[in-house]
Formats: C-alpha cells, structure tokens, sequence
C-alpha cells in the first residue's frame, strides 16, 4: 500500500517546499517527510494537488500515457454560447499544438466555494460564468489558454478531480491522506 496525499492548495502557494522568499510553499502546510507534488498547479490557481513518496504512483498520475482525467471549475468572463463550448468539446488550436478533446459544460456556481483572497476582480458591465472542463493533457497554463483561445478569459482557476480523487470538502490549505 502507497500513501497519498489529497491537498486543496490555496491562491498564491507553489508547487514545491523550497522557498523562494516571495510566495508561501508547500512548506507552510505541509509538515511531512518524502512527500513531493505529483503534478502541477499553477501559484494562480487553487485547488487539488496530489503528492505522494511512491515514485511509481507519482509516475502514473503524471505520465501523458495515462491520460488521468483532470476536472477544473473555471470562472470566466463573458457568456458561454453552445458553439464555444462545442470548440472546447473539439479541442482547440494553441500556440503550441491543438488540444485534446475536453469534456465542457456550464454549471452554477459550486456549492460550498470559499472565498478566494485576493477576490477575483469584476466589472459590473461583464457577466462572469462557470464551466467545468475535463482535460486528459496537461500543457503549460492549458485551461486558461484553452478558454481564452474561446474569447472566454478564466479569472478562476480550481482543480477540483484528478482521476478517482477530488477535493470532497477540503478547506483551502488543508490534506488528508488516502491509502492507494
């Protein structure tokens, strides 16, 4: 049996323990021995992050060949229409190549979200909207290039699955560890 660790990692954290003498770390939340992140999540975006000291589990939730489903809840300005999330459902053309198909639909607002701090900006003359995408690559900033490449810019970032784990009632900044 392997440990791993489910943490819904907070605005403004990176990814790794070392500091860098500008943003809070892994560190600061996280006092255990040989655990290291599984992945990535960007110091704007917030929500589940995997780590574990099995190298073999942490190669098979990072490796594109398995292709691990990774749903975000996305805020984003402007007003979703059927064909932009058709474009996302089809991929989309990035710089760097075309996106895998997602899974994409409009939600509500996820029930039980906290507050984020600093609070997304708004502006009174421009609706702001969730989607939940599903993605199976993991490309640099990807949901929000994949957004913005669909004139829906992100202003709200959250991973809340990564394969059969999800955040399920996780505070900002706090773990719980699962037996794999």
């Amino acid at each position: 049996m392997s440990r791993i660790l489910l943490f819904n990692k907070p605005y403004g954290v990176i990814c790794q323990f070392s500091r860098d003498g500008l943003h809070p770390t892994l560190a600061d939340y996280i006092a255990l021995p040989d655990v290291y992140p599984a992945g990535r999540l960007d110091t704007d975006s917030e929500g589940l992050l995997l780590l574990t000291g099995d190298g073999k589990l942490q190669h098979r939730i990072t490796d594109p060949k398995h292709k691990l489903p990774k749903t975000y809840w996305v805020q984003v300005e402007g007003i979703p229409d059927e064909s932009a999330l058709e474009r996302l459902r089809h991929g989309v053309q990035l710089k760097d190549g075309m996106t895998l198909p997602a899974e994409a639909r409009q939600i509500d607002e996820p029930a039980g979200l906290w507050l984020r701090n600093p609070p997304v900006r708004f502006r009174k003359a421009i609706p702001t909207n969730w989607l939940e995408l599903t993605i199976r690559e993991g490309k640099n900033r990807q949901v929000r290039r994949m957004t913005a490449a669909v004139d829906l810019p992100t202003l709200r970032l959250i991973r809340y699955r990564i394969g059969d784990w999800a955040l399920n009632g996780l505070a900002p900044g706090q773990w719980r560890q699962e037996e794999v």
